[in-house]
């Protein structure tokens, strides 16, 4: 890889799992990475030059670390609370971001998000009006099964299902309990085809990278539905170009996206979509690892340069970029875990010498423990896979296999794997 960033120095704020795979990328550009997170044992932290227990959200204190590292650049990891900090520390210190702040008013809240969505025809899921206060003549008007979410955290986190009242007030508080801003919203359940919607923008230019469906899991009543895996490109791909896609690209414009990447989360239900979920910044399910195997560019790397220079190089999306993934087939697929120890875990040797795995982001190994209040998000997951097949035959041949030979044992020899998704469902096979 290209050296021409030798000694610069870039500050990444956030240590998750999902963002060591940048520090990485940013390491073999010969760039000196920093690290800053509130949690000292942060996986991200343990890939860097340096790393600071500086909170993500502390921009004062964010941009002091700056100044006295001197660093040339700074870019926000996989995490989405830490969009509008990153934002404001970049205005600070007067270099490079990708994001504005009217941007990131609009995607900082849910509520927000899917006002502003409203009038450009981008259509948000229904919701019901209720406030903390959970007052009679509010509460009469839901209609169950509704989801509870807080307007300012994502991952699953703080989102509960009720089913009634007495759920719905529970649901209420884990909301409160996990929103910084104190603001949450009730929606209708939704019940139906779920989609991804990944957006790359250059110098104002828009591009659809990948639209694929997305399957989660029933196993869990009451928790927020985890991803279990997509599939690419999605059975909706045509009806979206149709339907949302001008929409969605004026709204975009409007807000004023010149640069960066942009995940919006859709439900199809009946010949509508209803988005309810977006992240201005790289995914912790990286179908950028897709299309670095499919389309030959990274966007890790596009906006590592961007931090650096204010440009993200040459790739040119309008040659470069395939919805269709230029006529091949993909998929993730997430392995998630119940509760417990890890003692064993079976077939994930093989898929470095398997041509048809691409990536493989594993978060937990034999001996880690899941947490009971990992149930429910995204933290419960094992590992995330990415395959790249030249069929639809032989990616759903692939997607069985690893379903059937990956195996995960507790202390006790019981499964510690819920179960995958219809394969033959999700990609219509008879």
């Amino acid at each position: 890889m290209s050296k021409e960033f030798e000694g610069k120095k870039l500050l990444i704020l956030g240590g998750n799992p999902e963002t060591t795979p940048l520090v990485e990328i940013a390491n073999n550009m010969g760039i000196k990475t920093i690290v800053s997170s509130a949690r000292h044992t942060d996986p991200a932290k343990q890939a860097a030059w340096k790393a600071y227990d500086v909170d993500g959200m502390d921009v004062p204190g964010l941009v002091a670390l700056a100044r006295e590292e001197q660093v040339n650049g700074v870019l926000v990891g996989v995490a989405d609370i830490l969009v509008p900090a990153y934002c404001k520390v970049c205005e600070a210190l007067g270099l490079p971001c990708y994001a504005t702040q009217q941007i990131t008013d609009v995607f900082a809240f849910k509520d927000v998000f899917k006002a502003t969505c409203e009038r450009y025809g981008v259509h948000g899921i229904p919701e019901f009006y209720l406030d903390a206060e959970m007052k009679r003549e509010d509460l009469d008007k839901i209609v169950y099964p509704v989801m509870v979410k807080p307007v300012d955290n994502g991952g699953g986190v703080g989102m509960t299902v009720a089913y009634n009242e007495e759920e719905l007030k529970k649901g209420v508080e884990a909301a409160l309990e996990n929103s910084k801003k104190k603001r949450f919203i009730v929606e209708k359940y939704m019940q139906c085809d779920d989609m991804g919607m990944y957006y790359t923008f250059k110098d104002g230019y828009c591009s659809a990278s990948c639209i694929y469906d997305r399957y989660t899991t029933d196993e869990q009543p009451g928790m927020s539905r985890v991803c279990l895996g997509g599939t690419y490109p999605s059975k909706h791909l045509d009806e979206y170009f149709e339907r949302m896609h001008p929409n969605a690209l004026r709204l975009f414009r409007e807000i004023g996206i010149e640069n960066g990447v942009l995940m919006l989360s859709a439900f199809y239900e009946k010949g509508e979509f209803y988005v309810y979920d977006t992240g201005f910044r790289l995914q912790g399910e990286a179908p950028h690892l897709l299309m670095k195997a499919i389309h030959g560019f990274d966007q890790r790397e596009m906006l590592i340069r961007f931090s650096l220079t204010g440009s993200e190089g040459v790739v040119d999306l309008a040659k470069d970029d395939d919805t269709r993934l230029r006529g091949k087939w993909a998929a993730t697929l997430w392995f998630l875990m119940k509760e417990g120890k890890i003692d064993k875990i079976v077939g994930l040797d093989q898929i470095e010498s398997d041509e048809r795995v691409v990536a493989n982001v594993q978060r937990l190994h034999e001996g880690d423990v899941v947490l009971p209040e990992w149930i429910g998000n995204e933290k419960q997951v094992l590992t995330r896979m990415y395959l790249v097949c030249n069929s639809k035959m032989e990616l759903a041949d692939t997607l069985k296999y690893y379903m059937n030979t990956v195996k995960v044992l507790d202390e006790h020899g019981s499964s510690m794997l819920l179960k995958g998704f219809d394969v033959n469902k999700a990609l219509e096979l008879r």
